[in-house]
């Protein structure tokens, strides 16, 4: 019997089934041991010493890989085919030595690109060793990133409150954010103007011609410049005759792309199917793991972690042979496509993400797969196949033309363009974004029949005015573009860098579009000021190019480590002579639009609007930044800073309190006031006054007298209960809206209910949450969102959402969802892993089921030593899986 290794469950019990009763599959849940989230864990005085860390749960998993390979004839190691699954499967090798249970059985490593019987039995037929190249790779990533992490936050936090961690490729994906942010502050809008003339034909047919040149001279775009030389062009136009000079017919071949890469696979999903990077990988990860299809178990398409764009020869044969069938003899060209990668420093080449069978098309796998999945599903297996389709032919239309008006010339030009054959377009065709034409035609659109020599007649002159555009903020796919143009960080790690920017409040997404909060600048623009070597483009580029490099054995791991360490330590030690004003004064030069913004009265953005005469300067307090006089305390101005509305800071409006009206009770002024912390209404003045936040979704502008009343006057009485005699209240707590009765509460969905809900609704809500919590103290269990199935140790996995967000729940087991994370997009593997993790976590030697844990699973949890090699896995991700 041989011992099989790999990383999900899922994939376990697909592959034992492969395999047969020869063989017994495990699974690793990812990584089994991590750098421990504390200081110390990589030691560069020790030559880079690394310090490994297993917890409870990847104990008792390694020791029953431990105690399966004891008695069996050999190992098998089948992690997935990238650098995290090589590290793995180093990893797992280190821990089975030292526990010397090997004894000098055999031990191989094998990959497989998808999971399929096929694809695993060759695998298993065409072992190999470890990769040490590989590993080295892995370990020089590890430890970069771990002692930026661990050196630049603390740096952060004491130099710039609020601020929450600095990252390798993380600071420099936000510096990219934030710079479009700064070009778009910056960027002063032009006006220019379009001259188009409608044409007919002597058969009549209607066209339309833009004007492109005048006076002999060539007009470049946007040569127009104002109103006035628009319209002398438009005179000269009007009362021009026209001819046709030439016409052009050009025939214009375009050609299908690769397949999918990692990078590619998530800009396609974001721009057509609105996905983002990560939800896009949490489904590929399912569909390569594989769904079941009519009972038994089919990985769907290949590893989804890739740079390759090339497919295996037997998958373009499959391809080839799935057009003929589908499309027909003309969709297939006479040669097979062979394509190269252009992403700079693409790694460790892998097949490129495909279906596993050509022949298993969307429809008629549509059955087995939900909503998200067959969307994702159908945009991979179009671009896979449309990669080896033919071309589309297209025909290019230009008719230049001539308007003459008494002597004075000026140039016109139509084009148009219509598809003579659709080719690979009628497999696939891309969706850009930002105004980006898409490859399925031609924007012209066609024209009539046009001969050269012929007279047009005019039928109307249009003169359209227009003003230069900002460049857009970047979405998730443009960002992730743009970071594999400059060659920063790896396609596997985008989601995840992503994600990392939303969590930590440095960026967030409106309408699919990457905003950066006042947090994020702020860091970027202290980064920038005081480590602009570590957030530049090429460095962080060259970087990945050595971290490359390592991989392909060029490069010593620890040489590129050293040479690293030893001058990004100095930056460090520099900064402790830093005093917070030189960091306030840098701050307020980089960030002077968004700390500064221009005042509606002209005058000085610097100068205090209340007492006149003090300067407004950046200030940090414990949650953070805010802008502040410099004549506090006899001064007490302050106001957010804020990223919203290119810039303007909230509360510009406030400058001054503003009086709303007198309280007809106390006789006191209400006023709309801006704080550190937004804007919020005061009635009365001194220690003795009182405040309220204006809510979430409440903008200062919008705050009248009836407004301000109702809320400064919170709690509101509502009426009392019909059965105990005692009052109800509403009103707004730290956890959103509220009623309240007799030292209990129950929620409100919406702030507005707080001011309108009666009494009857108010008694039903609050009998509702009663009836959820039975016995005295007791918490209820929220109804289930969502059962994904039954736990391997029995009994059912649910989702379920809690007080404090959604978590899964098996038996007395509750474990939370990451930030995020949506409560109906969890798998059943995602389940398993943040249980086990969680029921790892027990306290006092306890499992979470009560019992006591192993002494050999508690003595593996100890933190142990690696000089030679160590592992990575984010040192907070959730389940310990290095999955997006």
């Amino acid at each position: 019997m041989n011992v099989v290794v790999v990383e999900s469950p899922a994939k376990a019990k697909t592959i034992n089934k492969y395999l047969g009763s020869g063989y017994k599959v495990l699974a690793s849940f990812g990584h089994v041991r991590d750098l421990p989230a504390k200081d110390g864990s990589v030691l560069p005085d020790q030559d880079f010493e690394m310090l490994w860390e297993v917890d409870g749960a990847s104990a008792k998993r390694m020791k029953d890989i431990a105690d399966a390979v004891k008695s069996s004839d050999g190992l098998f190691l089948a992690t997935d085919p990238d650098r995290e699954g090589e590290a793995i499967s180093w990893h797992v090798l280190d821990m089975l030595n030292k526990k010397r249970v090997l004894n000098g059985k055999s031990v191989k490593r094998v990959v497989f690109n998808a999971i399929t019987k096929k694809a695993v039995l060759d695998a298993m037929a065409d072992p190999r060793d470890i990769d040490v190249p590989l590993v080295d790779a892995y370990l020089a990533r590890r430890a970069l990133d771990y002692l930026v992490g661990f050196n630049l936050s603390p740096v952060l936090w004491r130099k710039l409150p609020g601020a929450r961690s600095a990252g390798r490729v993380q600071s420099v994906a936000l510096r990219l954010v934030c710079d479009r942010e700064s070009e778009i502050e910056r960027f002063i809008s032009e006006e220019y103007w379009n001259i188009s003339a409608l044409l007919k034909t002597p058969r009549g047919d209607e066209f339309e011609a833009r004007l492109v040149s005048a006076h002999g001279k060539r007009l470049q775009p946007r040569a127009i410049g104002n109103g006035e030389d628009a319209g002398r062009l438009k005179a000269l136009l009007e009362g021009a005759s026209y001819i046709v000079d030439t016409v052009e017919a050009k025939p214009v071949k375009r050609n299908p792309g690769p397949p999918f890469t990692t990078s590619t696979l998530q800009q396609a999903a974001s721009s057509n199917l609105g996905f983002s990077a990560s939800r896009t990988m949490q489904i590929a990860q399912k569909l390569y793991e594989g769904v079941d299809i009519g009972g038994e178990t089919v990985g769907l398409i290949t590893y989804m972690r890739t740079d390759g764009v090339q497919m295996a020869p037997e998958a373009i044969d499959a391809a080839r042979r799935a057009i003929l069938d589908q499309f027909g003899e003309r969709y297939l060209p006479e040669k097979a496509r062979f394509y190269s990668t252009k992403a700079k420093n693409a790694q460790e080449a892998h097949e490129a993400i495909r279906p596993t069978d050509f022949y298993r098309s969307p429809d008629r796998v549509r059955k087995f797969l939900d909503a998200d999945q067959i969307r994702l599903y159908e945009l991979i297996w179009k671009r896979g196949i449309a990669s080896q389709m033919a071309s589309a032919e297209i025909e290019r239309t230009t008719a230049e033309i001539t308007a003459d008006n008494k002597g004075e010339k000026a140039g016109l030009r139509a084009v148009g363009s219509v598809i003579r054959f659709d080719g690979f377009i009628a497999a696939y065709t891309d969706q850009k974004e930002d105004g980006e034409q898409s490859d399925d035609g031609d924007e012209d659109g066609r024209l009539p029949e046009i001969n050269a020599r012929e007279t047009l007649a005019k039928q109307k002159i249009n003169s359209t005015q227009h003003f230069t555009e900002p460049p857009p903020r970047y979405s998730e796919a443009s960002l992730i573009k743009k970071m594999e143009e400059l060659g920063i960080g790896r396609p596997s790690t985008y989601a995840a860098t992503l994600a990392t920017l939303r969590d930590r409040d440095y960026v967030t997404i409106d309408k699919r579009k990457l905003i950066p909060q006042a947090k994020g600048r702020l860091v970027t623009a202290f980064l920038e000021s005081f480590f602009t070597k570590y957030v530049e483009y090429d460095f962080t580029a060259d970087l990945e190019e050595k971290l490359d490099r390592i991989s392909a054995g060029e490069l010593n791991w620890k040489q590129v480590l050293r040479d690293f360490w030893k001058d990004f330590f100095a930056q460090i030690e520099d900064t402790k002579e830093l005093r917070v004003t030189n960091v306030l004064d840098s701050l307020n030069e980089a960030l002077a639009p968004l700390v500064f913004p221009k005042r509606e009265d002209g005058g000085d953005p610097r100068i205090c609007q209340v007492c006149g005469t003090g300067n407004l300067s950046l200030k940090l307090g414990r949650y953070g930044a805010f802008v502040g006089c410099s004549n506090y305390p006899e001064c007490n101005y302050t106001r957010q800073l804020s990223s919203e509305n290119g810039g303007e800071a909230e509360g510009v409006a406030l400058n001054e309190p503003k009086s709303l009206g007198t309280d007809p009770t106390t006789g006191e002024e209400l006023t709309l006031r801006s704080g550190r912390f937004g804007p919020y209404i005061q009635r009365g003045d001194g220690k003795e006054a009182k405040r309220a936040s204006l809510p979430t979704g409440w903008k200062p502008e919008d705050i009248d007298y009836e407004k301000a009343m109702a809320l400064i006057s919170l709690p509101r009485d509502i009426g009392k209960h019909p059965e105990t005699g005692k009052m109800i209240s509403s009103g707004i707590g730290r956890y959103g809206p509220f009623l309240l009765h007799d030292g209990s509460y129950a929620n409100l969905e919406t702030v507005e209910d707080v001011f309108s809900v009666g009494l009857n609704r108010a008694v039903t809500l609050i009998a509702e949450k009663a009836n959820k919590a039975p016995g005295r103290g007791a918490r209820g269990t929220p109804a289930a969102l969502k059962t994904l199935g039954d736990h391997p140790d029995g009994g059912a996995i649910t989702v379920r959402d809690g007080k404090y967000g959604p978590y899964v729940n098996w038996g007395k087991v509750n474990a939370t969802l990451p930030k995020g994370k949506d409560p109906q997009a969890i798998t059943t593997e995602e389940a398993l892993a943040l249980i086990t993790e969680k029921a790892g976590k027990a306290p006092a030697g306890k499992t979470a089921r009560g019992k006591a844990k192993p002494k050999a699973a508690a003595a593996e949890a100890k933190t142990t030593k690696t000089a030679a090699k160590p592992k990575a896995a984010k040192a907070k991700a959730p389940a310990k899986s290095k999955k997006s």
